[in-house]
């Protein structure tokens, strides 16, 4: 474990530097880690995993009591290591595929604890999910309903569900990742009426257990306002539904959505703080309704892996276009993260070795693939001597990276390997030019 000396601002306790200057990460040499394993590389900081699921499961409990649970959001990283933890710490997990509940069945989590998402799940999704065991779906709509309802019928059960509501909030995140809008192609809106109907065909089943409602308002959010105005609707629709079709919601799922740190200017949200406010303007909305408190759910996932990753790439070409810029190439891109190229996403990016005295030069951080919207980073200040060969490290992005990679181009999708107490193991190899064929006929 390498000695961490007193640095800058470098968004998380788990980024520092050594004696020398060079960047680490959980306390590990970078360029170490980069010879063995090879770049680009996802790096995740396994203590700090485990140190945001304690923190949402002590917070939850401080808030709610026994009346909070909480779930790891898959779709932001989803492998066999990630659902190992969960199942090790007591979360309980949400997924949205086939492939992310076998990846958890996979790797021994008890998938009763699971919720199932998604805004259209096939007949085979839903028998697939059932034949394993997962606990509760979150139906999205009635034709949804009506599946669930025939499947478990033919297997002659009772099927935990989630109605997923749409409160009608904008919470004014990118408009690509708002969901909480009435006008938003997940769950039924409230303000149409279509949520009371589905509430009412989903208690009219005879095989559909309804246990509550979900909502979900978007992500990257920093202002508990947001929250705080989304608990008054949801609670709100509770009493109304428990008013006008006689039934008590037992359980409301929030989402998830907690904003994290990608750059200096962003605040660290303190997590007790938010559910604490949330679970004291819960008690009172619930007392002037005059509805009991149900049980509450959260599903973070961004907040739980986005800063206990880090991924490393090697540099290739340097271009300098006289009075326009400079771009710095390296060997990844779009296909270990497009989030830039989806939403303009920004990130840290950093040399992993110091160049001491050097003058700096605003850069584009770019990919190998052959597209020109392949940019990982705009505008980032970088050593003017930065040359091939030398690693820089991309920050906090433990969350939509490797869950969101991609063969464009035939490009083999980086390994991930996690760190821990001073070690470092594979979690996900390399993939290979041959794996890119094995599916070819």
């Amino acid at each position: 474990m390498i000695e961490i000396q007193n640095r800058e601002d470098l968004l998380c306790e788990n980024v520092g530097r050594d004696e020398s200057g060079a960047l680490t990460f959980a306390g590990q040499d970078l360029a170490a880690l980069a010879k063995i394993y090879g770049t680009p590389l996802y790096l995740y900081d396994e203590a700090r995993i485990r140190e945001k699921m304690r923190t949402y499961l002590s917070a939850v409990e401080k808030a709610f009591g026994g009346r909070g649970h909480v779930q790891y959001a898959s779709k932001a990283a989803s492998f066999k290591r990630i659902y190992e933890i969960a199942a090790e710490e007591g979360f309980g997990i949400d997924v949205v595929s086939c492939g992310e509940i076998y990846t958890a069945y996979a790797a021994g989590f008890p998938l009763e604890r699971a919720y199932f998402h998604s805004n259209n799940k096939t007949d085979a999704d839903i028998a697939f999910a059932m034949d394993r065991g997962v606990g509760t779906f979150v139906a999205d709509n009635a034709e949804e309903l009506y599946a669930i309802e025939n499947e478990a019928a033919k297997r002659g059960i009772s099927q935990r569900v989630l109605l997923r509501i749409t409160p009608g909030i904008d919470p004014h995140t990118y408009a690509a990742v708002a969901t909480g809008k009435v006008d938003s192609k997940f769950g039924s809106a409230i303000e149409t009426g279509q949520a009371a109907s589905i509430t009412a065909l989903a208690l009219s089943l005879p095989h559909v257990k309804l246990c509550g409602f979900h909502c979900h308002v978007g992500s990257q959010i920093f202002d508990e306002s947001v929250y705080l105005s989304t608990q008054r609707i949801m609670l709100g629709f509770i009493a109304e539904m428990y008013r006008t079709q006689g039934y008590l919601a037992e359980e409301l799922d929030l989402g998830g959505g907690l904003g994290v740190r990608y750059t200096k200017d962003q605040p660290t949200l303190d997590i007790e703080k938010t559910l604490c406010a949330v679970a004291d303007a819960m008690k009172k909305t619930a007392a002037e309704l005059g509805i009991p408190m149900p049980a509450v759910s959260f599903e973070p996932g961004r907040s739980i892996v986005a800063d206990a990753g880090m991924t490393l790439y090697r540099v290739g070409s340097r271009k300098k276009i006289p009075g326009y810029k400079t771009y710095i190439s390296v060997d990844g891109g779009m296909t270990d993260n497009p989030r830039f190229a989806l939403y303009g996403s920004p990130y840290t990016v950093l040399p992993v070795l110091p160049h001491k005295g050097a003058e700096e030069e605003i850069c584009s951080v770019v990919g190998r693939c052959c597209e020109s919207g392949d940019i990982l980073q705009e505008g980032v200040s970088l050593p003017a001597d930065l040359c091939r060969g030398e690693l820089i490290a991309m920050l906090t992005t433990g969350a939509y990276q490797y869950a969101m990679a991609s063969n464009y181009n035939r490009i083999p999708r980086p390994a991930v390997v996690m760190l821990r107490d001073g070690a470092h193991r594979l979690a996900v190899r390399r993939e290979t030019v041959e794996d890119l064929v094995s599916l070819d006929v």
